[in-house]
């Protein structure tokens, strides 16, 4: 098993799903210049509010101090305006946040964002980093122009929200941590945090307003008990529903699942109910002692909802206490039952009326986490532990097929991973379009994480490393690096115990690409060299051929270029073996890559012209541009300006009609290159301020910074030498945070360049020396020239 789509040169590559590419044109170079953030076009305003809850009672105390809050949230001076609502499990914090926040959202004529940041489910809790990516697709932001980082990413939403009056509600915050990156940065917005802890660092450090909420008055618990009661029954006595009320420790949660059970049987005595619900919670005083009454109270209104419950409506609510992820939809439920998806659906709709399932969307469902908690418990009790296997086996099969299916239908289909038959009982998702096959992953992506670690804690290896081989392909085109990392790990961990070579030589090649993309390259080539071992001792020649392209890219970066190029050649020579011209191709144009480095401009543009012609008889554009952004330099340094210019242009052209910005970003940056050596630098400011805005948009900060450095080699060519230095400033910076000697180095002998034309000798003194401290630990051609350039320009500057 192989993957069979090589990684595109050295690019962070993405599938675009009809992006605009705006890119900002750059304005006169006669004056100063400044780069601004991409555009974002306004979008649809974001209203992600849930619905509110029906009936709600009093709380006007509590809406009183909210409404203080909206008071100073319009003053754009003050900061962010946060409030916190603090209180136990199930007291109703949810409900008045999003009372208050549908009474108030015409205050808010920018939007509405929501999110449940699960700080108490008892499955993973949800990451700042993968919310700000659906706030920002709610703001307008399309998915490729996203940044891969999470500070990136704060920092896009920051100023998306900076000019918009807009309400934010994190719902279910555990800790601090995980609100911090999701708060505005302006007073313009709102922001309203819920949880049971009372989060005082937020209170503290960034001003919060706590407001604390208990559970409701007597009078308020017999009022919610009436209102929810009154079409269906009437009569009943207002003590009896005051006691009703205690025993349901006056928390709305319990209280509306108390109302709805009173409300099922009209004809029965409030009294009679009411004596189930004291034996019940007799019970549960006697299973646990030494617990507070508000978590026993509501343990036993659960237990009394549940046991008057269905058969099969009792099956599934305990069964769904296996699903692995954070929510549902209906096909997966019915795959967790072993049921038609109708009969499945009607059963949704009973525990959904018991209010013991919430309904988020059409055909999405999710417990409290109280409840999930509790359903968990009871599969424990009321299934045998083969009924649990069983369940379990359905559930995560599901995921596994319809991953599988989704990857065929999508446009990454590369990846062949054999499966066994799904279960009986299990009908998988099924697609026609690429459309619905990521519209399925997106919706389901957390869930394939968690069906991962399920399936791994369980002993289900097979499945635990077939899903991350199957996500493979996706993660490769659309990067969402955590995930990738965590569900490569964790089927690496389970294929280990299967003993199965081949596959987890694989998921060590994912890994290693994965740390790629993340820019951790020396731990990518750990596990790209393990990788290689493996493959050869399977004698898996085409696996072996791929990764030795990876493990040369990450030799390549680290500036190990003799490294590079002999697994290059070896890669080449496997592919001719196999008869694969593709892989063939790519691996002369990866020769080509490092003999450039290298300093061999001519050979190398023999092995990229190869390439290039073959990727056009393949008629692989994709693959063929990857090869022509390369070119441009090779045909630069050789003096073929012209005709570099002219596969530049050619190579923006074919990256605009395969909508492929990754390559328009670095096309840009070759072409403001050669457009330097033709003289022309203002020409190239416009090319590299492209180049950058479209860098900082792919969330490539390695690449911005290159782009940024260039920039001051166009200045210094304008002989505007202060303005120079800025940009190399910025640029050596950027490239110390990655850790990225090398480039570090080049920008700051750039930077003593442009500091040396300004007359700021000291300065240029001082960077030059910090550069020729760096280029000591590179020995390649690329880095003797330029020890050799900074130490003429030192000893020219110090004879003055």
């Amino acid at each position: 098993m192989h993957d069979a789509h090589p990684e595109p040169g050295d690019q962070t590559r993405s599938e675009l799903s009809g992006a605009a590419r705006d890119v900002v044109q750059a304005g006169s170079v006669s004056g100063g210049v400044h780069f601004h953030a991409p555009h974002h076009p306004a979008g649809p305003t974001p209203r992600l509010l849930p619905p509110g809850v029906p009936d709600f009672v009093n709380r006007t105390e509590d809406l009183q101090t909210l409404g203080a809050s909206l008071a100073s949230s319009a003053d754009t001076r003050t900061p962010t305006v946060i409030v916190v609502i603090a209180g136990t499990a199930g007291v109703g914090k949810t409900s008045l946040a999003l009372h208050w926040a549908h009474q108030v959202r015409e205050h808010f004529p920018d939007g509405q964002l929501y999110a449940n940041l699960r700080g108490y489910d008892p499955g993973q809790p949800a990451q700042p980093h993968d919310i700000l990516e659906r706030f920002l697709r709610a703001l307008g932001v399309p998915h490729d122009d996203i940044p891969a980082d999470t500070d990136s990413r704060t920092d896009l939403y920051r100023s998306l929200l900076a000019e918009r009056r807009a309400l934010v509600v994190l719902d279910n915050a555990a800790n601090v941590s995980t609100v911090r990156p999701l708060l505005p940065g302006t007073g313009s917005c709102l922001t309203i945090v819920t949880s049971r802890s009372r989060l005082s660092t937020l209170v503290a450090r960034d001003g919060a307003r706590r407001l604390t909420l208990d559970v409701l008055s007597d009078p308020d618990a017999v009022k919610l008990l009436q209102l929810t009661t009154d079409s269906y029954r009437c009569g009943d006595d207002p003590q009896e529903l005051a006691e009703l009320a205690q025993l349901c420790a006056r928390l709305p949660l319990a209280l509306r699942i108390a109302a709805e059970r009173a409300s099922r049987y009209p004809h029965q005595a409030l009294g009679d109910l009411i004596q189930d619900l004291r034996d019940e919670s007799g019970l549960w005083d006697l299973l646990t002692a030494g617990d507070d009454d508000e978590a026993s109270g509501v343990r036993s209104v659960f237990a009394w909802s549940y046991q008057a419950l269905p058969a099969d409506a009792a099956s599934l609510f305990r069964l769904l206490g296996l699903h692995p992820g954070p929510d549902f939809c209906t096909d997966a439920a019915a795959a967790l039952a072993g049921r038609p998806t109708n009969r499945t659906r009607s059963i949704l709709d009973v525990l959904v009326g018991a209010h013991l399932l919430e309904q988020k969307a059409r055909d999405r469902y999710q417990f409290h986490d109280l409840l999930r908690a509790y359903a968990a418990d009871q599969v424990l009790h009321d299934e045998t532990s083969e009924s649990r296997a069983a369940a379990l086996d359905r559930i995560i099969s599901w995921y596994l097929h319809s991953t599988n299916n989704a990857i065929t239908a999508s446009m990454y289909g590369r990846t062949h991973v054999d499966l066994a038959p799904p279960p009986d009982g299990v009908t998988p998702a099924t697609f026609t379009t690429h459309e619905q096959a990521i519209s399925w992953y997106e919706a389901e992506r957390t869930n394939l994480v968690a069906a991962t670690r399920a399936a791994n804690a369980h002993g289900m290896h097979e499945h635990a490393w077939r899903l991350p081989a199957l996500l493979h392909e996706i993660y490769n085109f659309r990067h969402p690096i955590q995930e990738w990392l965590t569900t490569a790990e964790v089927g690496l961990a389970s294929v280990r115990h299967l003993h199965d070579q081949e596959a987890e030589a694989f998921l060590l090649y994912s890994l290693g690409k994965a740390h790629t993309q993340a820019n951790r390259h020396r731990e990518a080539l750990e596990y790209l060299t393990q990788a290689i071992a493996l493959q050869r001792r399977v004698g898996d020649l085409a696996g072996e051929a791929e990764t030795l392209c990876g493990a040369g890219l990450a030799c390549l970066r680290l500036r190990r270029l003799d490294e590079a190029l002999t697994m290059f050649r070896r890669a080449h020579a496997a592919a001719r073996q196999l008869e694969d011209p593709h892989q063939e191709a790519f691996a002369s144009h990866l020769v080509g890559w490092a003999l450039l480095e290298l300093r061999r401009p001519a050979e190398a543009l023999q092995h990229s012209l190869a390439a290039a012609a073959t990727m056009r008889k393949l008629g692989n554009r994709a693959s063929e541009i990857d090869v022509l952004v390369k070119q441009c330099d090779m045909l630069r340094q050789v003096g073929q300006l012209e005709q570099a210019r002219t596969v530049a242009n050619q190579t923006l052209a074919i990256a605009s009609d395969t909508d492929d910005q990754v390559i328009t970003a670095v096309g840009f940056i070759e072409l403001g290159r050669i457009q330097q050596d033709l003289d022309d630098p203002e020409g190239a400011l416009a090319s590299y301020q492209r180049a950058v805005v479209l860098q900082r948009r792919l969330g490539n900060r390695s690449r911005e910074a290159t782009a940024l450095d260039a920039t001051g080699l166009a200045y210094q060519q304008l002989h505007r030498y202060n303005e120079a230095a800025e940009f190399h400033h910025h640029a050596a910076t950027m490239h110390r945070d990655l850790t990225d000697n090398w480039l570090r180095a080049v920008a700051l002998a750039h930077l003593g360049d442009a500091y040396d034309a300004a007359g700021r000798h000291a300065d240029a003194s001082n960077v030059w020396s910090e550069a020729q401290q760096l280029l000591r630990q590179f020995g390649d051609p690329a880095a003797q020239e330029l020890r050799s350039h900074v130490a003429d320009a030192s000893r020219h500057h110090n004879q003055q």
